[in-house]
């Protein structure tokens, strides 16, 4: 019986021993199955966060990508507007060049148009108001022997100002009818005045001066000289005095006939 009694102990006591062995293991296994369960989380969520910090460093790519792009077009329309620029300029000069050869071309055909004198001094001073944009100003002949230069035209100024002048004296007029070098003040034109005009032009034929134009003030909006207006001056005292000339000899025939009678002989 004691053999039986102690045998049954040791079943038991087994048993037991083997009941709470696999107790433990399993409560080992719950916690391993909780572990891997933690570890499966934090790793989906390492993968969601690796996919995540890929997709902005995509973003970021393409952002600079298109930073870059934006970059490119935007020196491409500076340059397209600049160029754009470039021509509508070089137009406007064009423009303003055939605009300045047009004014030439009808003051020279004016000029010559006409075999009466006192439409070519007409003509004359057209040029020097609307053309040069004179405010006050006045044109001279000199008489034929050559001593003095009288006014024939004016605008401007009060009849009791505008006075024959003598050649060579010290006046900007007389200086000019003597030399026939021309004057044109560059600078601070607004404060051009009768004893320093803005323009002094010598109207020359066969390289003496047979008259003057004389440009005292300009009008108001009329800040500078442009290229035109030189070239003004060199036609106004170039060609004036030819036509003056031809106007004059002109004047005084019956007619373009009488005008060439004689002229085979010369030819």
């Amino acid at each position: 019986m004691d053999l039986v009694k102690e045998r049954e102990a040791f079943v038991r006591s087994f048993l037991r021993k083997g009941v709470e062995y696999t107790e433990a293991l399993l409560e080992e296994s719950r916690e391993l199955r909780s572990e891997i369960a933690d570890l499966r989380a934090e790793n989906a969520r390492l993968r969601a966060q690796i996919a995540s910090d890929d997709a902005i460093k995509d973003l970021l790519k393409t952002i600079e990508r298109l930073e870059k792009e934006r970059g490119n077009l935007l020196e491409r329309s500076e340059q397209l507007e600049q160029t754009e620029q470039e021509r509508r300029d070089r137009q406007a000069a064009v423009e303003q060049e055939i605009n300045d050869l047009a004014n030439l071309y009808v003051a020279n055909f004016q000029l010559h148009a006409s075999f009466s004198p006192r439409r070519v001094i007409r003509h004359l001073s057209d040029m020097a108001g609307q053309l040069v944009g004179a405010a006050q100003y006045v044109v001279y002949l000199v008489d034929a022997e050559g001593k003095r230069a009288y006014p024939v035209a004016s605008d401007g100024l009060d009849e009791a100002e505008v006075q024959p002048v003598e050649v060579g004296d010290a006046s900007p007029v007389g200086e000019a009818c003597l030399t026939g070098i021309a004057r044109v003040r560059e600078a601070d034109l607004e404060k051009a005045t009768r004893e320093d005009p803005a323009a002094v032009i010598p109207v020359m034929a066969d390289g003496k001066a047979v008259g003057v134009v004389e440009v005292i003030t300009l009008l108001e909006q009329k800040e500078g000289w442009a290229n035109v207006d030189h070239e003004l001056f060199q036609l106004l005292g170039s060609q004036a005095g030819v036509a003056l000339i031809a106007a004059n000899l002109y004047d005084a025939e019956a007619g373009p006939l009488a005008a060439l009678r004689g002229i085979e002989e010369k030819l």
